[in-house]
Protein backbone atom coordinates (compact mmCIF):
# COMPACT_ATOMS: atom_id res chain seq x y z
CA UNK A 1 0.00 0.00 0.00
CA UNK A 2 2.79 2.74 0.71
CA UNK A 3 4.26 1.87 -2.86
CA UNK A 4 1.49 2.74 -4.15
CA UNK A 5 0.80 6.17 -2.56
CA UNK A 6 4.89 6.97 -3.52
CA UNK A 7 4.32 6.10 -7.05
CA UNK A 8 0.87 8.20 -7.33
CA UNK A 9 2.75 11.34 -4.67
CA UNK A 10 6.22 10.51 -7.76
CA UNK A 11 3.79 10.63 -10.93
CA UNK A 12 1.88 13.89 -9.44
CA UNK A 13 5.50 15.38 -9.07
CA UNK A 14 6.24 14.62 -12.56
CA UNK A 15 3.09 16.05 -13.79
CA UNK A 16 3.50 19.45 -11.74
CA UNK A 17 7.49 19.59 -13.17
CA UNK A 18 6.41 18.76 -16.66
CA UNK A 19 3.69 21.29 -16.30
CA UNK A 20 6.07 24.33 -15.00
CA UNK A 21 8.53 23.12 -17.58
CA UNK A 22 5.73 23.57 -20.63
CA UNK A 23 4.85 27.10 -19.07
CA UNK A 24 8.35 27.75 -18.91
CA UNK A 25 9.43 26.85 -22.72
CA UNK A 26 6.14 27.72 -24.44
CA UNK A 27 4.87 31.09 -24.58
CA UNK A 28 1.20 32.19 -23.20
CA UNK A 29 1.13 33.27 -26.82
CA UNK A 30 1.89 29.91 -28.24
CA UNK A 31 -0.17 27.85 -26.09
CA UNK A 32 -2.94 29.89 -27.10
CA UNK A 33 -2.37 29.56 -30.53
CA UNK A 34 -2.11 25.66 -30.05
CA UNK A 35 -5.83 25.87 -28.73
CA UNK A 36 -7.24 27.69 -30.96
CA UNK A 37 -5.47 24.97 -33.58
CA UNK A 38 -6.51 22.19 -31.31
CA UNK A 39 -10.30 23.52 -31.18
CA UNK A 40 -10.78 24.32 -35.00
CA UNK A 41 -9.66 20.73 -35.76
CA UNK A 42 -12.59 19.34 -33.28
CA UNK A 43 -14.77 21.09 -34.74
CA UNK A 44 -13.71 20.07 -38.24
CA UNK A 45 -14.59 16.24 -37.22
CA UNK A 46 -17.32 17.47 -35.12
CA UNK A 47 -21.38 17.30 -36.29
CA UNK A 48 -22.54 20.22 -33.60
CA UNK A 49 -22.60 24.03 -33.91
CA UNK A 50 -22.45 25.89 -31.12
CA UNK A 51 -24.22 29.63 -30.81
CA UNK A 52 -23.33 31.80 -28.14
CA UNK A 53 -26.09 34.46 -26.62
CA UNK A 54 -25.02 36.91 -24.30
CA UNK A 55 -26.53 38.99 -22.06
CA UNK A 56 -25.32 42.21 -22.84
CA UNK A 57 -23.64 43.09 -26.15
CA UNK A 58 -21.03 45.74 -25.90
CA UNK A 59 -23.15 47.90 -23.34
CA UNK A 60 -26.52 47.68 -24.60
CA UNK A 61 -28.89 44.58 -22.96
CA UNK A 62 -29.43 41.76 -25.80
CA UNK A 63 -33.24 41.81 -26.34
CA UNK A 64 -32.66 37.29 -27.85
CA UNK A 65 -31.12 36.77 -24.36
CA UNK A 66 -34.19 38.51 -23.13
CA UNK A 67 -36.43 36.16 -25.38
CA UNK A 68 -34.84 32.98 -25.13
CA UNK A 69 -35.34 33.56 -20.89
CA UNK A 70 -38.55 33.71 -21.14
CA UNK A 71 -38.76 30.97 -23.99
CA UNK A 72 -37.52 28.81 -21.59
CA UNK A 73 -39.67 29.56 -18.69
CA UNK A 74 -42.76 28.17 -20.85
CA UNK A 75 -43.94 24.71 -20.22
CA UNK A 76 -41.30 23.07 -21.79
CA UNK A 77 -38.60 24.02 -19.01
CA UNK A 78 -40.45 22.43 -16.29
CA UNK A 79 -39.05 19.31 -17.77
CA UNK A 80 -35.18 20.33 -16.31
CA UNK A 81 -33.51 18.76 -13.78
CA UNK A 82 -32.91 22.08 -11.94
CA UNK A 83 -35.10 25.11 -12.19
CA UNK A 84 -35.10 28.97 -11.20
CA UNK A 85 -38.34 30.44 -9.69
CA UNK A 86 -38.93 33.92 -10.16
CA UNK A 87 -41.31 36.66 -10.07
CA UNK A 88 -41.06 40.22 -11.54
CA UNK A 89 -43.19 43.22 -9.19
CA UNK A 90 -45.33 43.41 -12.16
CA UNK A 91 -45.97 40.27 -13.01
CA UNK A 92 -49.01 37.92 -12.48
CA UNK A 93 -47.32 34.31 -12.47
CA UNK A 94 -44.52 32.64 -11.62
CA UNK A 95 -41.87 32.16 -14.47
CA UNK A 96 -39.63 29.18 -14.37
CA UNK A 97 -36.16 29.04 -15.59
CA UNK A 98 -33.08 27.73 -16.71
CA UNK A 99 -30.73 27.23 -13.83
CA UNK A 100 -27.26 28.57 -13.83
CA UNK A 101 -24.85 26.03 -15.92
CA UNK A 102 -27.41 23.74 -17.13
CA UNK A 103 -28.99 22.22 -19.60
CA UNK A 104 -32.43 22.01 -21.19
CA UNK A 105 -33.42 19.98 -24.65
CA UNK A 106 -36.15 21.31 -26.87
CA UNK A 107 -37.58 20.35 -30.46
CA UNK A 108 -38.78 22.21 -33.65
CA UNK A 109 -40.41 20.60 -36.80
CA UNK A 110 -38.51 17.25 -35.46
CA UNK A 111 -35.07 19.07 -35.02
CA UNK A 112 -33.77 18.36 -31.47
CA UNK A 113 -31.28 20.91 -29.29
CA UNK A 114 -29.47 21.50 -26.42
CA UNK A 115 -29.79 24.85 -24.47
CA UNK A 116 -27.29 25.57 -21.79
CA UNK A 117 -26.92 28.71 -19.32
CA UNK A 118 -23.55 29.43 -18.69
CA UNK A 119 -22.64 32.00 -15.73
CA UNK A 120 -19.00 33.01 -15.32
CA UNK A 121 -17.26 35.82 -13.15
CA UNK A 122 -16.55 38.74 -14.98
CA UNK A 123 -12.82 39.81 -15.14
CA UNK A 124 -11.81 43.84 -13.79
CA UNK A 125 -14.22 45.85 -16.27
CA UNK A 126 -11.48 48.83 -16.78
CA UNK A 127 -13.28 52.53 -17.03
CA UNK A 128 -16.85 52.63 -18.42
CA UNK A 129 -19.36 54.70 -18.43
CA UNK A 130 -22.12 51.88 -17.89
CA UNK A 131 -20.90 49.43 -14.79
CA UNK A 132 -21.13 46.11 -16.16
CA UNK A 133 -22.92 43.16 -14.01
CA UNK A 134 -20.09 41.08 -11.90
CA UNK A 135 -21.32 38.01 -13.76
CA UNK A 136 -21.01 37.16 -17.21
CA UNK A 137 -24.46 35.48 -18.52
CA UNK A 138 -25.47 34.00 -21.72
CA UNK A 139 -26.93 31.15 -23.36
CA UNK A 140 -25.14 28.41 -25.32
CA UNK A 141 -27.15 26.83 -27.98
CA UNK A 142 -25.54 23.65 -29.46
CA UNK A 143 -27.45 22.06 -32.88
CA UNK A 144 -26.36 19.69 -35.95
CA UNK A 145 -24.82 21.07 -38.60
CA UNK A 146 -27.50 19.99 -41.34
CA UNK A 147 -29.93 21.92 -39.22
CA UNK A 148 -28.44 25.70 -38.87
CA UNK A 149 -30.37 26.78 -41.82
CA UNK A 150 -33.74 25.90 -40.18
CA UNK A 151 -32.83 27.41 -37.02
CA UNK A 152 -31.55 30.50 -37.80
CA UNK A 153 -34.44 31.25 -40.11
CA UNK A 154 -37.21 29.56 -38.18
CA UNK A 155 -36.67 28.96 -34.73
CA UNK A 156 -35.34 31.89 -33.17
CA UNK A 157 -38.04 34.08 -34.89
CA UNK A 158 -40.51 31.62 -33.24
CA UNK A 159 -38.53 32.04 -29.69
CA UNK A 160 -38.76 35.99 -30.14
CA UNK A 161 -42.46 35.41 -30.81
CA UNK A 162 -43.23 33.06 -27.94
CA UNK A 163 -41.26 35.40 -25.95
CA UNK A 164 -44.18 38.05 -26.54
CA UNK A 165 -47.09 36.22 -25.63
CA UNK A 166 -45.46 35.32 -22.57
CA UNK A 167 -44.44 38.89 -21.73
CA UNK A 168 -47.68 39.69 -22.59
CA UNK A 169 -49.32 37.42 -21.03
CA UNK A 170 -47.20 37.75 -17.19
CA UNK A 171 -47.07 41.37 -17.52
CA UNK A 172 -49.91 43.53 -15.65
CA UNK A 173 -52.44 45.30 -17.69
CA UNK A 174 -53.43 48.69 -17.45
CA UNK A 175 -57.00 50.73 -18.11
CA UNK A 176 -55.80 54.39 -19.41
CA UNK A 177 -58.46 57.62 -19.25
CA UNK A 178 -57.66 60.54 -20.34
CA UNK A 179 -56.82 63.53 -18.26
CA UNK A 180 -59.09 66.30 -17.52
CA UNK A 181 -59.52 69.12 -19.10
CA UNK A 182 -56.09 67.60 -21.13
CA UNK A 183 -53.97 68.34 -18.59
CA UNK A 184 -50.23 66.68 -18.76
CA UNK A 185 -48.49 64.65 -16.11
CA UNK A 186 -44.91 64.91 -14.30
CA UNK A 187 -43.68 63.53 -17.61
CA UNK A 188 -46.05 65.09 -20.21
CA UNK A 189 -48.58 62.01 -20.65
CA UNK A 190 -52.06 62.79 -20.90
CA UNK A 191 -53.25 59.36 -20.06
CA UNK A 192 -54.12 58.44 -16.37
CA UNK A 193 -53.81 54.35 -15.61
CA UNK A 194 -54.63 52.00 -13.14
CA UNK A 195 -54.42 48.12 -12.86
CA UNK A 196 -56.99 46.56 -15.18
CA UNK A 197 -58.52 43.46 -13.43
CA UNK A 198 -61.83 43.09 -14.99
CA UNK A 199 -62.42 38.72 -14.72
CA UNK A 200 -64.73 38.97 -17.78
CA UNK A 201 -63.09 36.34 -20.52
CA UNK A 202 -65.28 35.03 -23.33
CA UNK A 203 -65.93 31.60 -21.66
CA UNK A 204 -67.90 33.30 -19.31
CA UNK A 205 -68.94 35.92 -21.39
CA UNK A 206 -73.05 35.75 -22.21
CA UNK A 207 -73.52 35.37 -26.09
CA UNK A 208 -74.04 32.64 -28.27
CA UNK A 209 -71.14 30.18 -28.73
CA UNK A 210 -70.90 30.26 -32.82
CA UNK A 211 -70.57 34.25 -32.42
CA UNK A 212 -68.17 34.01 -30.04
CA UNK A 213 -66.36 31.23 -32.05
CA UNK A 214 -66.16 33.85 -34.70
CA UNK A 215 -64.94 36.98 -32.74
CA UNK A 216 -62.03 35.17 -30.76
CA UNK A 217 -60.69 33.86 -34.48
CA UNK A 218 -61.18 37.12 -36.27
CA UNK A 219 -58.95 38.77 -33.07
CA UNK A 220 -56.52 35.76 -33.83
CA UNK A 221 -56.08 36.41 -37.00
CA UNK A 222 -55.77 40.64 -36.64
CA UNK A 223 -53.01 39.26 -34.13
CA UNK A 224 -50.70 37.62 -36.09
CA UNK A 225 -51.42 39.32 -39.60
CA UNK A 226 -48.52 41.28 -39.19
CA UNK A 227 -47.36 40.44 -42.33
CA UNK A 228 -50.49 39.73 -44.07
CA UNK A 229 -51.33 43.45 -43.46
CA UNK A 230 -47.90 44.87 -44.46
CA UNK A 231 -48.24 42.57 -48.10
CA UNK A 232 -51.60 44.52 -49.07
CA UNK A 233 -50.36 47.89 -47.64
CA UNK A 234 -53.15 48.67 -44.72
CA UNK A 235 -52.39 49.90 -41.41
CA UNK A 236 -52.26 47.04 -38.83
CA UNK A 237 -55.75 48.33 -36.79
CA UNK A 238 -59.32 47.10 -36.65
CA UNK A 239 -62.49 48.56 -35.63
CA UNK A 240 -65.11 46.75 -34.46
CA UNK A 241 -68.42 48.47 -33.33
CA UNK A 242 -70.88 47.32 -30.53
CA UNK A 243 -74.35 48.05 -30.91
CA UNK A 244 -77.50 47.31 -29.01
CA UNK A 245 -79.91 47.61 -25.73
CA UNK A 246 -78.38 49.03 -22.75
CA UNK A 247 -77.04 46.41 -20.40
CA UNK A 248 -76.24 43.33 -23.27
CA UNK A 249 -72.75 42.79 -22.48
CA UNK A 250 -70.65 45.48 -24.68
CA UNK A 251 -68.16 46.66 -21.72
CA UNK A 252 -67.43 42.81 -20.81
CA UNK A 253 -67.08 42.32 -23.96
CA UNK A 254 -64.34 44.81 -24.45
CA UNK A 255 -62.97 43.51 -21.28
CA UNK A 256 -62.63 39.87 -22.72
CA UNK A 257 -61.29 41.08 -25.67
CA UNK A 258 -58.26 42.26 -24.05
CA UNK A 259 -57.76 39.42 -21.80
CA UNK A 260 -58.14 37.27 -24.76
CA UNK A 261 -55.43 39.40 -26.56
CA UNK A 262 -53.32 40.46 -23.57
CA UNK A 263 -53.67 44.01 -24.69
CA UNK A 264 -53.98 47.69 -22.93
CA UNK A 265 -57.43 49.54 -22.72
CA UNK A 266 -57.40 53.37 -23.72
CA UNK A 267 -60.67 54.66 -22.24
CA UNK A 268 -61.33 57.89 -24.07
CA UNK A 269 -63.31 60.37 -22.53
CA UNK A 270 -64.13 62.70 -25.44
CA UNK A 271 -66.46 65.46 -23.73
CA UNK A 272 -62.55 65.95 -22.02
CA UNK A 273 -60.97 66.63 -25.27
CA UNK A 274 -61.10 70.63 -26.83
CA UNK A 275 -60.11 70.03 -30.70
CA UNK A 276 -59.01 67.55 -33.35
CA UNK A 277 -55.21 68.80 -32.60
CA UNK A 278 -55.71 67.74 -28.81
CA UNK A 279 -57.31 64.46 -30.39
CA UNK A 280 -54.68 63.90 -32.96
CA UNK A 281 -52.10 63.93 -29.43
CA UNK A 282 -53.98 61.55 -27.36
CA UNK A 283 -53.50 58.84 -30.30
CA UNK A 284 -49.48 59.30 -30.57
CA UNK A 285 -49.15 58.75 -26.99
CA UNK A 286 -51.12 55.26 -27.03
CA UNK A 287 -49.02 52.53 -27.75
CA UNK A 288 -49.25 49.22 -29.36
CA UNK A 289 -50.93 46.28 -28.75
CA UNK A 290 -53.95 48.32 -27.07
CA UNK A 291 -57.51 48.37 -27.77
CA UNK A 292 -58.52 52.57 -27.83
CA UNK A 293 -62.29 52.36 -26.52
CA UNK A 294 -64.84 55.38 -27.07
CA UNK A 295 -68.20 54.00 -25.12
CA UNK A 296 -71.45 55.55 -25.77
CA UNK A 297 -70.65 57.30 -29.15
CA UNK A 298 -73.78 58.62 -29.92
CA UNK A 299 -74.06 60.72 -26.55
CA UNK A 300 -70.46 61.65 -26.19
CA UNK A 301 -70.38 63.83 -29.91
CA UNK A 302 -73.27 64.32 -32.15
CA UNK A 303 -72.38 62.41 -35.21
CA UNK A 304 -75.93 61.90 -36.47
CA UNK A 305 -76.75 61.48 -40.22
CA UNK A 306 -75.34 64.10 -42.12
CA UNK A 307 -78.47 63.12 -44.82
CA UNK A 308 -81.35 63.63 -42.46
CA UNK A 309 -81.26 67.35 -42.83
CA UNK A 310 -83.50 69.65 -40.02
CA UNK A 311 -86.48 70.91 -41.57
CA UNK A 312 -85.99 74.00 -39.44
CA UNK A 313 -82.36 74.83 -40.49
CA UNK A 314 -83.41 73.94 -44.65
CA UNK A 315 -80.91 73.14 -47.07
CA UNK A 316 -76.96 73.82 -46.47
CA UNK A 317 -74.74 73.67 -49.51
CA UNK A 318 -71.52 71.77 -49.36
CA UNK A 319 -68.87 74.61 -47.22
CA UNK A 320 -71.81 75.22 -44.92
CA UNK A 321 -71.27 71.94 -43.53
CA UNK A 322 -69.25 72.37 -39.80
CA UNK A 323 -68.04 68.58 -39.64
CA UNK A 324 -66.21 68.90 -43.24
CA UNK A 325 -64.60 72.19 -42.74
CA UNK A 326 -61.00 72.02 -40.70
CA UNK A 327 -61.94 73.54 -37.46
CA UNK A 328 -65.43 74.17 -37.64
CA UNK A 329 -67.74 72.79 -34.97
CA UNK A 330 -71.60 73.44 -35.56
CA UNK A 331 -73.74 70.86 -34.81
CA UNK A 332 -70.71 68.07 -34.38
CA UNK A 333 -69.04 70.08 -32.04
CA UNK A 334 -69.28 68.36 -28.28
CA UNK A 335 -70.13 71.07 -26.49
CA UNK A 336 -72.84 72.07 -29.46
CA UNK A 337 -71.05 75.78 -29.79
CA UNK A 338 -72.11 76.95 -33.76
CA UNK A 339 -69.06 78.97 -33.89
CA UNK A 340 -66.94 75.84 -33.84
CA UNK A 341 -64.16 77.46 -31.85
CA UNK A 342 -62.63 74.59 -29.27
CA UNK A 343 -64.60 71.36 -30.53
CA UNK A 344 -63.99 67.87 -32.25
CA UNK A 345 -65.41 67.69 -35.11
CA UNK A 346 -66.94 64.48 -37.14
CA UNK A 347 -63.58 65.11 -39.63
CA UNK A 348 -61.71 65.03 -37.27
CA UNK A 349 -62.77 61.98 -35.31
CA UNK A 350 -63.29 59.91 -38.98
CA UNK A 351 -59.09 61.32 -39.26
CA UNK A 352 -58.33 59.84 -35.94
CA UNK A 353 -59.70 56.40 -36.95
CA UNK A 354 -58.78 56.13 -40.37
CA UNK A 355 -56.45 59.36 -41.42
CA UNK A 356 -53.29 59.07 -41.60
CA UNK A 357 -52.65 59.71 -37.97
CA UNK A 358 -54.03 56.59 -37.30
CA UNK A 359 -50.83 54.83 -38.68
CA UNK A 360 -48.56 56.01 -35.87
CA UNK A 361 -48.78 53.26 -34.07
CA UNK A 362 -49.00 49.32 -34.78
CA UNK A 363 -51.42 46.27 -33.47
CA UNK A 364 -54.49 48.46 -32.13
CA UNK A 365 -58.30 48.33 -31.89
CA UNK A 366 -60.68 50.72 -32.24
CA UNK A 367 -64.01 49.72 -30.47
CA UNK A 368 -66.77 52.06 -30.33
CA UNK A 369 -69.85 51.14 -28.56
CA UNK A 370 -73.81 52.74 -29.05
CA UNK A 371 -77.06 51.68 -27.70
CA UNK A 372 -78.93 53.63 -31.47
CA UNK A 373 -76.90 52.63 -34.25
CA UNK A 374 -79.68 54.54 -36.79
CA UNK A 375 -78.20 57.44 -35.50
CA UNK A 376 -74.99 57.40 -36.68
CA UNK A 377 -73.42 58.77 -39.82
CA UNK A 378 -72.87 56.38 -42.41
CA UNK A 379 -69.19 58.04 -42.78
CA UNK A 380 -68.43 56.50 -39.03
CA UNK A 381 -69.78 52.94 -40.23
CA UNK A 382 -68.14 51.83 -43.25
CA UNK A 383 -65.60 49.13 -43.71
CA UNK A 384 -62.09 50.47 -42.66
CA UNK A 385 -62.91 52.50 -39.42
CA UNK A 386 -65.58 50.00 -38.49
CA UNK A 387 -64.57 46.70 -40.04
CA UNK A 388 -66.89 44.56 -37.99
CA UNK A 389 -70.16 45.66 -36.37
CA UNK A 390 -71.21 42.87 -33.20
CA UNK A 391 -74.88 43.04 -32.33
CA UNK A 392 -75.06 42.46 -28.45
CA UNK A 393 -79.63 41.14 -28.32
CA UNK A 394 -81.00 40.03 -25.82
CA UNK A 395 -80.16 37.35 -23.80
CA UNK A 396 -81.02 33.80 -25.82
CA UNK A 397 -81.12 30.25 -24.45
CA UNK A 398 -77.61 29.18 -25.18
CA UNK A 399 -76.32 32.88 -23.55
CA UNK A 400 -78.43 31.65 -20.52
CA UNK A 401 -76.95 28.25 -19.99
CA UNK A 402 -73.62 30.16 -19.65
CA UNK A 403 -74.99 32.64 -16.94
CA UNK A 404 -76.35 29.46 -15.34
CA UNK A 405 -72.88 27.91 -15.54
CA UNK A 406 -71.45 30.71 -14.06
CA UNK A 407 -73.26 31.72 -11.48
CA UNK A 408 -75.22 28.70 -10.31
CA UNK A 409 -72.60 26.03 -11.68
CA UNK A 410 -75.43 24.37 -13.54
CA UNK A 411 -74.85 21.58 -15.18
CA UNK A 412 -77.84 20.35 -18.00
CA UNK A 413 -77.60 16.84 -17.04
CA UNK A 414 -79.23 17.51 -14.12
CA UNK A 415 -82.82 17.91 -13.11
CA UNK A 416 -85.88 20.30 -13.23
CA UNK A 417 -85.31 19.88 -17.32
CA UNK A 418 -88.85 20.78 -17.40
CA UNK A 419 -88.18 24.30 -16.40
CA UNK A 420 -85.38 24.42 -18.66
CA UNK A 421 -88.16 23.55 -21.09
CA UNK A 422 -90.47 25.89 -20.19
CA UNK A 423 -87.84 28.73 -20.47
CA UNK A 424 -86.19 28.03 -23.37
CA UNK A 425 -89.93 28.55 -24.48
CA UNK A 426 -90.48 32.19 -23.26
CA UNK A 427 -87.21 33.66 -22.99
CA UNK A 428 -87.40 34.86 -26.72
CA UNK A 429 -90.26 36.68 -26.29
CA UNK A 430 -89.65 38.10 -23.06
CA UNK A 431 -86.60 40.39 -24.01
CA UNK A 432 -84.54 40.42 -21.40
CA UNK A 433 -80.89 41.37 -20.89
CA UNK A 434 -78.30 39.24 -19.49
CA UNK A 435 -77.89 42.18 -16.71
CA UNK A 436 -81.18 41.40 -15.68
CA UNK A 437 -80.83 38.06 -15.28
CA UNK A 438 -77.48 38.07 -13.95
CA UNK A 439 -79.13 39.56 -11.22
CA UNK A 440 -81.31 37.60 -10.49
CA UNK A 441 -79.53 34.49 -10.46
CA UNK A 442 -76.64 36.41 -7.65
CA UNK A 443 -79.44 37.01 -5.31
CA UNK A 444 -80.77 33.57 -5.80
CA UNK A 445 -77.22 31.81 -5.98
CA UNK A 446 -77.76 29.83 -2.97
CA UNK A 447 -80.71 27.96 -4.35
CA UNK A 448 -80.88 26.56 -7.74
CA UNK A 449 -84.43 25.27 -7.85
CA UNK A 450 -85.10 28.77 -6.32
CA UNK A 451 -83.62 30.40 -8.76
CA UNK A 452 -84.92 29.09 -11.47
CA UNK A 453 -88.27 29.29 -10.70
CA UNK A 454 -88.08 32.99 -10.02
CA UNK A 455 -86.29 33.18 -13.42
CA UNK A 456 -89.35 31.34 -15.12
CA UNK A 457 -91.74 33.39 -13.57
CA UNK A 458 -89.80 36.78 -14.07
CA UNK A 459 -89.60 35.93 -18.12
CA UNK A 460 -93.68 34.51 -18.26
CA UNK A 461 -94.59 38.05 -16.44
CA UNK A 462 -92.28 40.00 -19.42
CA UNK A 463 -93.26 37.76 -22.43
CA UNK A 464 -97.02 38.12 -21.24
CA UNK A 465 -96.11 42.26 -21.05
CA UNK A 466 -94.33 42.29 -24.46
CA UNK A 467 -97.11 40.29 -26.03
CA UNK A 468 -100.05 43.00 -24.76
CA UNK A 469 -98.06 46.15 -25.87
CA UNK A 470 -97.12 44.11 -29.28
CA UNK A 471 -101.16 43.55 -29.32
CA UNK A 472 -101.68 47.38 -28.39
CA UNK A 473 -99.32 48.52 -30.90
CA UNK A 474 -101.00 46.65 -33.83
CA UNK A 475 -104.31 47.78 -32.79
CA UNK A 476 -103.27 50.88 -32.75
CA UNK A 477 -101.90 50.46 -35.92
CA UNK A 478 -105.32 49.12 -37.26
CA UNK A 479 -106.67 51.95 -35.60
CA UNK A 480 -104.53 54.78 -37.31
CA UNK A 481 -105.72 52.89 -40.69
CA UNK A 482 -109.09 52.76 -39.97
CA UNK A 483 -108.99 56.73 -38.83
CA UNK A 484 -107.13 57.42 -41.82
CA UNK A 485 -109.69 55.61 -44.24
CA UNK A 486 -112.37 57.84 -42.46
CA UNK A 487 -110.52 60.68 -43.16
CA UNK A 488 -110.02 60.04 -47.01
CA UNK A 489 -113.94 59.38 -47.41
CA UNK A 490 -114.51 62.57 -45.37
CA UNK A 491 -112.41 64.88 -48.28
CA UNK A 492 -114.68 62.39 -50.54
CA UNK A 493 -117.48 63.63 -49.39
CA UNK A 494 -116.59 67.75 -48.85
CA UNK A 495 -115.07 67.81 -52.03
CA UNK A 496 -118.27 66.07 -54.12
CA UNK A 497 -120.59 68.84 -53.33
CA UNK A 498 -118.44 71.55 -54.23
CA UNK A 499 -117.72 69.40 -57.75
CA UNK A 500 -121.74 69.28 -58.30
CA UNK A 501 -121.94 73.51 -57.36
CA UNK A 502 -119.77 73.70 -59.99
CA UNK A 503 -121.25 71.53 -62.45
CA UNK A 504 -124.35 73.03 -61.47
CA UNK A 505 -123.19 76.82 -62.32
CA UNK A 506 -121.69 75.88 -65.68
CA UNK A 507 -124.63 74.78 -66.11
CA UNK A 508 -126.51 77.65 -65.90
CA UNK A 509 -124.16 79.77 -67.35
CA UNK A 510 -124.49 77.60 -70.89
CA UNK A 511 -128.63 78.48 -70.37
CA UNK A 512 -127.75 81.78 -69.85
CA UNK A 513 -125.82 82.33 -72.50
CA UNK A 514 -128.47 79.89 -75.23
CA UNK A 515 -130.99 82.08 -73.66
CA UNK A 516 -129.22 85.41 -74.97
CA UNK A 517 -128.10 84.41 -78.22
CA UNK A 518 -131.60 83.24 -78.90
CA UNK A 519 -133.05 86.85 -77.51
CA UNK A 520 -130.04 88.31 -80.57
CA UNK A 521 -131.77 86.00 -83.13
CA UNK A 522 -135.14 87.30 -82.66
CA UNK A 523 -134.46 90.73 -82.35
CA UNK A 524 -132.55 90.64 -85.91
CA UNK A 525 -135.56 88.77 -87.58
Amino acid sequence: MKEYWSTMASLLGLLAFSQSLFQAIFPPELRFAALKLFTQIFRCFSSYVYLDITEIDGVNTNELYNAVQLYLSSSVSISGNRLSLTRAVNSSAITFGLANNDCIRDSFNGVTVQWEHIVSQRQAQGYLWRPLPEEKRGFTLRIKKQDKPLILDSYLDFVMDRADEIRRKNQERRLFTNSRGGSLDSRGNPWESVPFKHPSTFDTLAMDPLRKQQIMEDLQDFAKGQSFYQQTGRAWKRGYLLYGPPGTGKSSMIAAMANFLGYDIYDLELTEVHNNSELRKLLMKTTSKSIIVIEDIDCSINLTDRKKKNPSSGSRSYFDLPDIRSGGGGYSSISGDKNGAGSITLSGLLNFTDGLWSCCGSERIFVFTTNHIEKLDPALLRSGRMDMHIFMSYCSFSALKILLKNYLNYSEDESNRTVLDEIKEVIDKAKTTPADVSELLIKNRRCKNRALTELLETLKTRAEKNGRELSKKEMGLEEEEEEEEEEEQEKRTLDSPKEASEFEEDRSKETEEGDEKDDDNTSRE
